[in-house]
């Protein structure tokens, strides 16, 4: 199918933030937009902010004046549905409510002809049961953006039941000719992100709840060792606990109270007690003024070993021994499973046990175990966690190691999984279940994640640099130390190393 030619009309309906900018979209594609909102003065506010914010880019020299002009020149207001006759695509950007939907979709069935497509841009409720009501359901399609409309390239392009696959290809490659990045779905509850991301937030309130870390350091860590932009309170606090907690409980109820998707205690104590995040002014951080920034404890300057003994491959983290022998360490090589040992100090990349268990299984008291980084040779931090029975020499000694690369080491309470590798592993499960249950395919659950919240690699891509085995070792490990079902492991993800595969070739 081919993307909508730019004579075509382009319909939004909603001009607040999210419909403003999707009409900003097509009117910089070059469509003639119509901006339909039941209150004029929104339209107009809609609008205004738009040009306020082209002026803006005008000024830093990303645009001319000229396009801006043009590009307002595009968007024309509606206030009556009865101008969007024209439209050969309708995107409705209103209250997310079902009966509401519905009746808006059958008053634009009277109105515009039987090849208009229909778009909802609902991100919680289903587009079969947006579409069951309608005369003809097979024009309705999902066309999920995300905020700021304008600058965020994911746009999920969701299929319900009835939802004929013409309509989808049309909004499919009309989408890619807007510069986004359109990706299939399947309409199930969370779509791709809503429902991948959900253990991002969710491993993070566990890991607090159980004392790993304070709030700042589980941020810090997962955004300088793991790479994300910001950590997972960060970004709750900016979304809005109510907005962040309606989801993971519409998400929850949507699969018929699935507990991988339950919702946590700790964000239900901060919506009840109104504490929202940023808008409210305080979340898991202050933001009233005068409030006090807090900052990360690094561990305390170590000294390192002299040489260490390297027992096999370390998988993702076998680039750490290059670094070791540049900056002046001893490294002798000798076969095993993948671990290292300074002195009576054993050292190893987290594998889901806690360094407790794994001291005992091993019969190794000074055990340490680092955590997951997404590039070893780049991080600038390290967290380390010890067994109960670990001496502090031995912590001191893991501190040296990795502070003699001039990382800052970061020590966190004894979790199992630890913070990045437990983060990424049930992301990835998570991506792998969606794919396994047909909602997209998998490069699309990737580009959903990189492009609809900027993780900073796809999670399936991010499994296979791990090593599938290995993911699978730490999700096990997870599953016996909890006794969760959230833990539970996708069958695509053990068929993929049953059969020793990859998710990309």
């Amino acid at each position: 199918m081919a993307a909508l030619s730019t004579n075509q009309t382009i319909a939004v309906i909603g001009a607040g933030t999210m419909g403003a900018g999707i009409a900003q979209i097509a009117a910089a594609a070059g469509h003639p937009t119509l901006l339909f909102d039941l209150n004029p003065e929104a339209i107009e506010r809609g609008i205004a902010q738009t040009d306020a914010g082209l002026k803006k880019l005008v000024s830093r020299g990303k645009m001319s004046d000229e396009d801006r002009i043009a590009l307002i020149a595009n968007i024309t207001p509606a206030t009556k549905l009865e101008e969007l006759t024209s439209a050969s695509l309708v995107i409705e950007a209103i209250l997310e409510d079902l009966e509401v939907k519905q009746n808006l979709f059958g008053q634009l069935e009277s109105i515009c002809s039987e090849q208009t497509i229909l778009a909802t841009n609902t991100s919680s409720l289903s587009v079969t049961a947006i579409a069951a009501k309608l005369a003809r359901p097979g024009n309705l399609v999902g066309m999920h953006f995300f905020n700021p409309a304008p600058v965020m390239k994911l746009v999920e392009v969701v299929s319900g039941i009835t939802t004929q696959p013409a309509a989808a290809e049309t909004v499919f490659d009309t989408a890619a000719s807007w510069g986004k990045h359109p990706v299939y779905a399947k309409s199930t509850p969370g779509f791709i992100v809503n429902r991948v991301a959900r253990p991002f937030y969710a491993e993070g309130m566990r890991l607090l709840e159980e004392g790993a870390a304070d709030v700042t350091t589980l941020d810090t860590l997962i955004r300088e060792a793991g790479g994300f932009r910001m950590g997972p309170f960060e970004l709750m606090d900016l979304i809005g606990h109510d907005v962040n907690y309606a989801v993971t409980s519409t998400v929850y109820a949507g699969f018929y109270y699935d507990q991988r998707f339950l919702p946590s205690l700790i964000q239900k104590e901060l919506v009840d007690g109104g504490l929202y995040g940023r808008k409210s002014g305080q979340g898991f951080y202050d933001y009233r003024e005068g409030a006090v920034k807090p900052v990360i404890n690094d561990a305390p300057a170590a000294v390192p070993p002299k040489t260490i003994e390297v027992a096999g491959h370390l998988g993702v983290a076998e680039s750490l021994v290059e670094l070791w022998q540049q900056a002046g360490i001893e490294i002798i090589r000798n076969e095993g499973e993948g671990w290292i040992q300074a002195g009576k100090t054993r050292i190893a990349l987290t594998d889901g046990r806690s360094a407790t268990r794994r001291a005992a299984e091993d019969n190794l008291p000074n055990t340490v175990l680092f955590d997951l980084a997404i590039d070893f040779n780049k991080t600038t931090r390290i967290a380390l966690a010890a067994g109960d029975n670990t001496s502090a020499e031995a912590i001191q000694l893991a501190t040296g190691l990795f502070q003699k690369l001039d990382k800052k080491v970061t020590v966190i309470a004894d979790i199992p999984g630890m913070v990045v590798m437990r983060t990424v592993c049930t992301i990835a499960n998570e991506a792998a279940d969606t794919v396994f249950q047909q909602v997209c395919d998998i490069a699309g659950a990737d580009t959903a994640m990189k492009s609809g919240v900027n993780y900073p690699q796809g999670p399936l891509a991010w499994a296979d640099q791990i090593g599938l085995p290995h993911v699978l070792t730490v999700l096990e490990n997870l599953l016996q130390a909890y006794g969760l079902d959230r833990y539970r492991i996708s069958q695509l993800l053990r068929r993929k190393v049953e059969g020793g595969n990859r998710f990309y070739a």
